[in-house]
Protein backbone atom coordinates (compact mmCIF):
# COMPACT_ATOMS: atom_id res chain seq x y z
CA UNK A 1 0.00 0.00 0.00
CA UNK A 2 1.50 3.36 -0.97
CA UNK A 3 2.01 6.30 1.37
CA UNK A 4 -0.98 8.31 0.15
CA UNK A 5 -3.44 5.45 0.68
CA UNK A 6 -1.94 4.55 4.05
CA UNK A 7 -2.17 8.18 5.22
CA UNK A 8 -5.85 8.27 4.18
CA UNK A 9 -6.51 5.13 6.22
CA UNK A 10 -4.74 6.63 9.24
CA UNK A 11 -6.79 9.83 8.90
CA UNK A 12 -9.98 7.75 8.72
CA UNK A 13 -9.01 5.84 11.86
CA UNK A 14 -8.84 2.50 10.04
CA UNK A 15 -5.25 1.68 11.06
CA UNK A 16 -5.23 -0.12 14.39
CA UNK A 17 -1.47 -0.60 14.80
CA UNK A 18 1.74 0.12 12.93
CA UNK A 19 4.85 -2.04 13.24
CA UNK A 20 8.38 -1.06 12.28
CA UNK A 21 10.14 -4.33 11.52
CA UNK A 22 13.89 -4.78 11.30
CA UNK A 23 15.04 -7.49 8.93
CA UNK A 24 18.66 -7.82 7.88
CA UNK A 25 20.11 -4.31 7.83
CA UNK A 26 16.85 -2.65 6.76
CA UNK A 27 13.52 -1.65 8.29
CA UNK A 28 10.07 -1.84 6.74
CA UNK A 29 6.61 -0.86 7.98
CA UNK A 30 3.43 -2.93 8.30
CA UNK A 31 0.02 -1.59 9.26
CA UNK A 32 -2.89 -3.54 10.70
CA UNK A 33 -6.18 -2.61 9.05
CA UNK A 34 -9.64 -4.20 9.31
CA UNK A 35 -8.80 -6.20 6.16
CA UNK A 36 -5.52 -7.54 7.57
CA UNK A 37 -1.88 -6.49 7.64
CA UNK A 38 -0.47 -4.44 4.75
CA UNK A 39 3.11 -3.43 4.01
CA UNK A 40 4.18 0.05 3.00
CA UNK A 41 5.09 0.06 -0.69
CA UNK A 42 6.73 2.48 -3.11
CA UNK A 43 4.83 3.82 -6.09
CA UNK A 44 6.62 1.22 -8.23
CA UNK A 45 5.21 -1.59 -6.10
CA UNK A 46 8.32 -2.66 -4.20
CA UNK A 47 8.48 -2.70 -0.39
CA UNK A 48 9.46 0.66 1.11
CA UNK A 49 12.59 0.24 3.25
CA UNK A 50 14.81 2.40 5.44
CA UNK A 51 18.39 1.96 6.63
CA UNK A 52 17.79 3.48 10.06
CA UNK A 53 15.13 3.17 12.72
CA UNK A 54 14.82 6.92 13.12
CA UNK A 55 14.10 7.42 9.41
CA UNK A 56 11.33 4.80 9.53
CA UNK A 57 9.92 6.36 12.72
CA UNK A 58 9.88 9.83 11.13
CA UNK A 59 7.99 8.43 8.15
CA UNK A 60 5.42 6.78 10.45
CA UNK A 61 5.06 10.04 12.39
CA UNK A 62 4.49 11.84 9.08
CA UNK A 63 1.52 9.55 8.47
CA UNK A 64 -0.07 10.93 11.62
CA UNK A 65 0.55 7.96 13.92
CA UNK A 66 1.77 8.76 17.42
CA UNK A 67 2.89 5.26 18.33
CA UNK A 68 4.37 2.20 16.67
CA UNK A 69 5.48 -1.26 17.75
CA UNK A 70 9.12 -2.08 16.97
CA UNK A 71 10.25 -5.63 16.15
CA UNK A 72 14.02 -6.10 16.21
CA UNK A 73 14.36 -9.90 16.47
CA UNK A 74 15.65 -10.32 12.88
CA UNK A 75 17.53 -7.02 12.66
CA UNK A 76 21.26 -7.42 11.91
CA UNK A 77 22.78 -3.91 12.06
CA UNK A 78 26.17 -5.03 10.73
CA UNK A 79 24.79 -6.99 7.78
CA UNK A 80 25.77 -5.71 4.36
CA UNK A 81 23.08 -5.85 1.70
CA UNK A 82 23.67 -7.37 -1.73
CA UNK A 83 23.29 -5.18 -4.78
CA UNK A 84 21.39 -7.03 -7.45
Amino acid sequence: MNEKTLKALVDAGAVKRIRIIGEGALFHVEADTPNGAVSAMTLRGSPKTWRSLDAAAKWVRGLGMGSAQIELARWQPGQVGLRL
